[in-house]
């Protein structure tokens, strides 16, 4: 018995032996293949503004000592609406690459909802783009727009400072895209206007108003 029971565990052991060496050493990773470091990106200007210039001023105007009770601004919508895709489906597809281009983030194409005969739209075309930015680019695009985009509109004289929905929100409309520096203006097919929406925390049209004055808007006089 003793005799078997040692060939057995004679058996057994190069088995043992073949799983161990098998089994990978726990190493430390290598240098090449360490996590690389995060990138520190430069802080965003209209938002350093905000904190150290817009909301002291607004504490001032409004006679608030709470930072948080503030108007701000919460997001940037914008929408192209390609009527014109029905005749040519290239349309859309240059538009909402032109929309990317712009904003800096990948545009969301829509849509129909409803079916409409006189404009031969059937339910579930696809017949606008559109993009939602927050937070840095949300800022980053408020400032190429104030300080490249609009001055390069022809004859421009401000936009309408009423242009509020009563709720705090200021819509305005682009006639073309080419305003923007991000667009060649050599590979431009067509002319797409636009419509950009400027959504804050505040239900009074009044501190909107103020609150994009001190960003820069530049709004006309009445």
């Amino acid at each position: 018995m003793a005799e078997k029971d040692k060939k057995a565990a004679d058996k057994k052991a190069p088995a043992k032996a073949g799983k161990a060496a098998a089994a990978p050493a726990k190493t430390a990773p290598a240098g090449d293949g360490a996590p690389a470091a995060p990138v520190k990106l430069p802080p965003v200007r209209l938002w350093e503004k905000y904190k150290s210039e817009i909301v002291p001023e607004l504490a001032k105007k409004f006679g608030r000592t709470n930072p948080y009770s503030m108007p701000k601004l919460q997001k940037i919508c914008i929408n192209m609406g390609v009527g014109k895709t029905l005749q040519d489906k290239n349309r859309l597809e240059q538009a909402a690459t032109d929309l990317t281009l712009i904003a800096g983030q990948k545009a969301q194409v829509r849509k129909a909802r409803t079916a409409i005969s006189g404009f031969r739209l059937r339910e579930g075309n696809e017949i606008a783009c559109r993009v939602t930015l927050r937070g840095r680019r949300m800022y980053e695009f408020l400032d190429r727009l104030i300080c490249v985009a609009l001055p390069r509109i022809r004859d421009f004289r401000g936009i309408n400072p009423n242009s509020f929905d009563g709720q705090g929100n200021y819509t305005f409309g682009v006639n073309e895209q080419a305003i923007f520096a991000e667009i060649e203006a050599d590979k431009i097919n067509f002319n797409q206007g636009m419509d950009i929406t400027l959504v804050t925390n505040t239900h009074s049209d009044d501190e909107a108003r103020e609150l994009l004055k001190l960003f820069g808007m530049p709004f006309r006089d009445n």
